[in-house]
């Protein structure tokens, strides 16, 4: 008789020696796709290699390193600790997710969660050395189609989201919305502002070439477009699962 009893996801997923290696794919170009421009010149956008796919994962890493070495305000990032990845666009259309980052901890870095009587923990993701505190994915190829700047905003929106003690939690604001502060639009324009900043540094140009070219016109380079998968991060219940009714009412009066 099988056992019908639900299996948990496993609190670790390792990646790297003895393991399986990060899952790489290449990017689809979704059905329902308008046209897109084909490669016309430029060539002094240095992408790589033309005659191997672009590793697209591995490019904004190696930005993310020269942001963090760079820029004051970004030395708190550990790009050795941020998982990048990228989620398969299930459509042509240019609007909709372009990138999210996900946190790999809860509040103040804390592994484990109670939510009404329950603990949970969230997945900690391993590769080789590096236990990650962050997931930063983008949806492709939807993100590469926007222009330069929209690209640029986006990667800094998204890193500022990361908090700034780098302990796997979000930047918090005050407020109801604490994750955009009161108002997105504010929230853009600073994005903004920090993409500006780097730029003015004068950053080697080969590092943000790849963001230069839409997605075909990459694909007409590298043959395509390749970069890492991952699922996200599952929320998994500890056992026991639930606090004794008692002890939880006396832990709730003491938080009053």
């Amino acid at each position: 008789m099988k056992d019908l009893a639900p299996r948990m996801p496993p609190l670790i997923m390792r990646w790297g020696t003895g393991h399986q290696p990060l899952p790489m794919r290449a990017v689809r170009a979704p059905s329902g796709r308008g046209p897109h421009a084909a490669f016309a010149g430029q060539p002094w956008f240095d992408t790589g290699p033309r005659d191997r796919p672009i590793d697209f994962t591995a490019a904004v890493r190696r930005l993310l390193i020269d942001i963090a070495r760079r820029r004051p305000e970004w030395a708190h990032l550990q790009p050795s600790k941020i998982l990048i990845g990228f989620t398969q666009a299930s459509s042509g259309q240019m609007h909709g997710l372009q990138a999210r980052v996900t946190p790999l901890r809860f509040a103040k870095g804390q592994l484990q969660h109670r939510k009404r009587g329950f603990i949970y923990q969230i997945q900690r993701y391993v590769h080789e050395h590096d236990d990650f505190l962050y997931l930063l994915t983008f949806c492709l190829p939807r993100y590469l189609d926007q222009d330069f700047d929209h690209k640029m905003v986006t990667l800094f929106h998204e890193l500022y989201h990361i908090g700034p003690a780098f302990d796997g939690d979000l930047r918090r604001h005050e407020g109801r919305y604490h994750l955009h502060s009161h108002s997105k639009c504010d929230y853009d324009r600073l994005a903004a502002d920090l993409a500006r900043r780097y730029l003015a540094d004068n950053p080697d140009p080969r590092l943000s070439a790849f963001l230069r070219l839409n997605f075909q016109q990459l694909c007409d380079r590298h043959g395509k477009v390749v970069g890492v998968v991952v699922p996200r991060p599952k929320l998994v219940p500890l056992l026991p699962q639930r606090i004794p009714s008692a002890a939880r009412h006396a832990e709730e009066r003491h938080r009053v």
